[in-house]
């Protein structure tokens, strides 16, 4: 049968509700100094926030080395009511020193695969996901090797596999890659960040790939695009792809959580959903936020 992998064991995919599918509850890069989201009294006041306005469900795209916190995630999912789903992965190479990847060189998708099925370091808890990351209009030798590693992890799990991509850009040579090259089925990939690279026809190809297109934000540094959503959202259900279709908030820093002066995971369900349900409707906003990714994270684990 298939289940959702949240930090507190494995679930059905109905009782995952309303779901933000791309957040961070923890993250830590060196190239965002000073906005580390590390504090687990914000990150709870947050959650709770978020399940005050209906969220049930917080999809963690946190991945290997970028401070997850993972030992911290079962409590806070306890207290707070809300699903988290924790993930393995590796991003771009930037977010790294060197020390940090040296450990996984030769073994990158046998670290996946432990930590998919056994749990995270000492934590015990298992991440219900694969996050990758891509670059802007291209894939470096670095991309390329973590997504060879999560497809060859995804093949030993059935694990799905999250893609960041830069701005936007690069969905033809990642499903290339994967799903082609990698033999990766599509309907297991998420594509993040498509706000950012608002283009209607990239949108509609990917969308026909099978794969799932995940508009995440708001945000400061995107909102350029962001505003342009619900319009691109629209364009993707009248071509017929209204199933592949994943909201989420993409908090990244710590200005950007609801309880330190940001939009933060509840505007997501406060503003955003119903700014959307003005352009497509209720009945298809709640495929997006609640049927759509019951399907795009529930696996039949192996």
């Amino acid at each position: 049968m298939s289940a959702v992998r949240t930090v507190l064991g494995d679930v059905a995919p109905g009782e995952l509700g309303v779901c933000d599918a791309h957040d961070h509850v923890f993250f830590a890069s060196p190239r965002l100094p000073g906005e580390e989201l590390r504090s687990v009294t914000a990150a709870r006041a947050e959650l709770t926030a978020f399940r005050e306005r209906g969220g049930g469900t917080v999809v963690q795209w946190t991945p290997y080395g970028l401070g997850r916190r993972a030992a911290d995630l079962p409590a806070l999912s306890r207290e707070t009511g809300v699903h988290l789903v924790a993930a393995t992965g590796l991003h771009q190479d930037v977010h790294y020193a060197e020390d940090v990847l040296a450990p996984l060189r030769g073994r990158a998708a046998e670290v996946f695969v432990a930590e998919l099925t056994e749990g995270i370091g000492t934590s015990g808890v298992r991440a219900g996901l694969i996050k990758v990351a891509g670059g802007f209009h291209v894939l470096d030798a670095h991309a390329r090797w973590a997504m060879s590693a999560a497809a060859e992890a995804h093949h030993a799990t059935g694990a799905p596999i999250a893609v960041h991509l830069e701005l936007g850009t690069g969905a033809p040579d990642v499903l290339e890659l994967l799903c082609g090259e990698l033999g990766v089925p599509p309907h297991r990939v998420v594509l993040g960040h498509l706000n950012r690279s608002p283009d209607p026809v990239a949108h509609r190809e990917a969308a026909a790939s099978g794969c799932y297109l995940a508009f995440d934000g708001p945000s400061r540094a995107h909102h350029a695009t962001d505003w342009r959503m619900p319009r691109a959202v629209q364009d993707l259900a009248e071509a017929g792809h209204g199933d592949r279709i994943l909201l989420g908030g993409d908090t990244t820093t710590a200005a950007a959580r609801s309880v330190d002066g940001g939009p933060g995971m509840p505007h997501l369900l406060h503003r955003v959903a119903p700014r959307l349900a003005l352009a497509v409707g209720e009945e298809l906003v709640r495929r997006v936020l609640v049927t759509n990714p019951a399907r795009a994270f529930a696996v039949e684990w192996r």
